[in-house]
């Protein structure tokens, strides 16, 4: 028997919680719902669950607090909640770790296929069948696997979001290649995210810290244009 997945949902008004819980078992997801920003990380423990759904405006602990505590610990994927639709906001959620952000009033249709595509994203090893053929791309101390979702730089997993390691497996898989930022939103989020050209430039941020230039390969701006990852002739 397949086990249900399990969403999280983290908001302080439990009637827009119970909601997206009713919505969400219908699709066949397990849920668990907390009120407060304190109560995620025992909820993360107990609950294990395959995806958190964060509001922003919580009491004590902020969801954005939230998010970077969790993302410290977990690789879990978050989308964050927030009735808050500035660029500013959707960015700073983005930085912190959020794999996406809906706004409120949002419709029931939109939360479930965002969970959904987060998930189906996100794959961890354990999951994947020992036989399955690797989407993986190597360079000396890199390995980017969009099988399994897993990143190793110089002999260590390095863990990072499903979008993060999506955008950096379709740079590393097209060398030396150019791509605009606005053909990075098309390819890894999506038509919902055109325009907002910034959420590239956030990402790009969040795998140089993470993956440090090397001497046969980086990740090189274009200014003016967009990004590519650029391999070195030795």
């Amino acid at each position: 028997m397949v086990s249900k997945q399990k969403i999280l949902i983290v908001d302080d008004d439990n009637n827009i919680a119970e909601l997206i819980a009713l919505y969400l078992t219908k699709e066949c997801y397990e849920t668990m719902i907390v009120n407060d920003g304190e109560s995620v990380m025992p909820a993360m423990e107990s609950f294990t669950p395959n995806l958190i759904l964060l509001d922003i405006m919580l009491p004590g602990i902020d969801g954005y607090q939230v998010c970077r505590e969790v993302r410290a610990k977990y690789s879990v994927p978050i989308i964050m909640l927030s009735a808050k639709g500035e660029i500013f906001d959707k960015v700073l959620g983005l930085e912190l770790g959020a794999d996406d952000y809906i706004e409120k009033p949002f419709d029931s249709k939109e939360l479930v296929a965002r969970v959904k595509a987060v998930l189906r994203r996100y794959k961890p090893a354990a999951a994947v069948p020992s036989n399955t053929d690797d989407k993986c791309v190597q360079y000396t101390d890199l390995s980017v696997n969009l099988t399994n979702y897993s990143v190793l730089y110089k002999g260590r997993t390095v863990e990072m979001p499903p979008k993060e390691l999506e955008l950096l497996y379709f740079l590393a898989s097209s060398p030396n290649h150019v791509f605009t930022r606005e053909q990075l939103l098309d390819q890894i989020w999506g038509y919902e995210y055109i325009g907002d050209t910034r959420t590239v430039d956030v990402h790009i941020k969040r795998l140089r810290e993470k993956i440090k230039d090397h001497a046969n390969w980086k990740l090189t701006t274009i200014w003016g244009i967009g990004y590519k990852f650029e391999v070195r002739n030795t």
